[in-house]
């Protein structure tokens, strides 16, 4: 479960395209920032991607993915052109085709590698779903089968594309929008599959054209309704909403948001079913997710920066600037899905996973220190951006260090204070048993 938000130009604090999301995945799919090189690749060559291998296009554009570790594809990412794209899963009557395929990770990484421009990056993904439909299993531990709406966006315009198997609908964005775990496209859009309204009225979802209503028609209750995609989407659209001028910290804050109940008083949500924007996980198979990682990209001709965590929970996470150009510092190997101290990811959940075992007293702990490194950050980087791409990969590898810096330290801090707002016992188990499958330190 996860959410996707953009703001285009008329709404924004200097006229850029602001594109923020959350990526939620199973607590120990550890999400992983990685930069991959463009290419000229010779006529006739191939890419193998998660599951399936299509033919490779002449040239490939470089892409900054932040994804989880063990896919060809990615829940969010960035090219070198300004394109951005996130995606979410939806849940459809149209039967899922469980065979290796393409799944939406993967069409998102083949148009931000395929696409100089939004439009270009919305058109090959119609392409590629018309010609292989999507398919196969997304799941990390346990089969989870879904298809996808996307946000892409480049620093002119904004789309929202929606899927339904091979069916899909597009949307122009012409304010503020987000996408969650639900379809959200009505009776009205730019543009559509040829059998969008056809296709429905076979299967009985819809009796007359008058009456069709994408969302409403597609849409399969049950997963819809347990995945709180509705609320949660109802949710960052209003926060988007009651924004005069939007920036980054606006939509840093969002990505942090827990619900129109929370403040620094209550604990993140633990019963068996909802979900906010910023997820934990808790027990049973509903809310078996959180967000590992969020994505902030600031969209301007020429200039665009991207600000990440590369790592779980961002009420606990730094946002840290990136640019396509000037690379990644050292993030230590590859994570895996077992706990390893030498990754970004795990070394960060030592701290994530002690402050939600007391929420309301360890957040405060590292919440004012957290803002005050990030506004420094944001302050610096305004004179950053302009210089030369050697300059800016010097400064994320400075921000980068000086977040991990402040994660070894307030990792020693939260665990200071004895507990005093007990977890429930679900909750508490629910983590026993994904700190002992991750073999994370003292489970055992």
């Amino acid at each position: 479960m996860s959410d996707t938000l953009v703001a285009v130009g008329n709404t924004t604090a200097d006229g850029a395209v602001i594109f923020a999301k959350n990526t939620d995945r199973e607590p120990n799919e550890a999400h992983q920032l990685v930069i991959i090189p463009g290419a000229d690749h010779e006529p006739g060559t191939t890419v193998k991607c998660t599951y399936l291998e299509i033919p490779q296009v002449e040239q490939t554009y470089s892409v900054l993915l932040a994804k989880p570790f063990w896919m060809w594809g990615t829940e969010m990412g960035a090219n070198e052109k300004g394109v951005v794209i996130g995606n979410e899963a939806v849940f459809t009557r149209v039967p899922y085709e469980k065979r290796s395929g393409l799944f939406g990770m993967d069409l998102m990484r083949l148009a931000l590698e395929r696409a100089s421009t939004a439009r270009r990056a919305v058109d090959t993904i119609i392409h590629l779903l018309e010609k292989y439909g999507q398919g196969g299993n997304c799941g990390f531990t346990h089969k989870f089968y879904y298809h996808n709406s996307f946000i892409v966006a480049d620093p002119y315009q904004a789309w929202v594309l929606e899927t339904a198997g091979r069916q899909w609908a597009l949307e122009k964005v012409h304010g503020v929008r987000s996408i969650s775990n639900a379809l959200t496209i009505g009776s009205e859009w730019e543009q559509a599959s040829a059998d969008l309204v056809s296709f429905a009225r076979e299967k009985g979802w819809c009796k007359r054209y008058q009456e069709f209503n994408f969302a409403e028609c597609y849409s399969e209750p049950i997963f819809t309704r347990f995945g709180d995609g509705v609320a949660r989407q109802c949710r960052s659209s209003e926060l988007l909403t009651r924004q005069k001028s939007i920036t980054i910290e606006t939509m840093m804050k969002i990505l942090r948001d827990h619900g129109p109940k929370a403040n620094a008083s209550l604990k993140v949500r633990q019963g068996l079913l909802g979900a906010d924007i910023c997820m934990h996980a808790g027990y049973g198979p509903v809310r078996n997710s959180q967000t590992t990682g969020s994505m902030v990209s600031h969209l301007l001709p020429g200039l665009q920066t991207h600000w990440l965590t590369g790592t779980a929970a961002p009420c606990t996470s730094v946002f840290k600037p990136v640019w396509v150009d000037s690379g990644l510092p050292d993030l230590g190997p590859a994570p895996t899905g077992m706990y390893d101290n030498k990754t970004l990811w795990w070394r960060h959940e030592a701290l994530h996973r002690m402050v939600i075992r007391d929420y309301p007293i360890r957040i405060q702990l590292i919440q004012k220190e957290r803002d005050e490194l990030e506004d420094a950050f944001i302050r610096t980087c305004g004179g950053v951006v302009q210089r030369s791409h050697f300059e800016r990969g010097l400064f994320t590898k400075r921000c980068f260090s000086q977040a991990q810096e402040s994660t070894l330290h307030w990792t020693e801090q939260v665990c200071m204070p004895k507990v005093r707002s007990r977890s429930g016992r679900l909750y508490q188990a629910a983590w026993r048993g994904f700190n002992k499958k991750a073999k994370f330190p003292g489970s055992e």
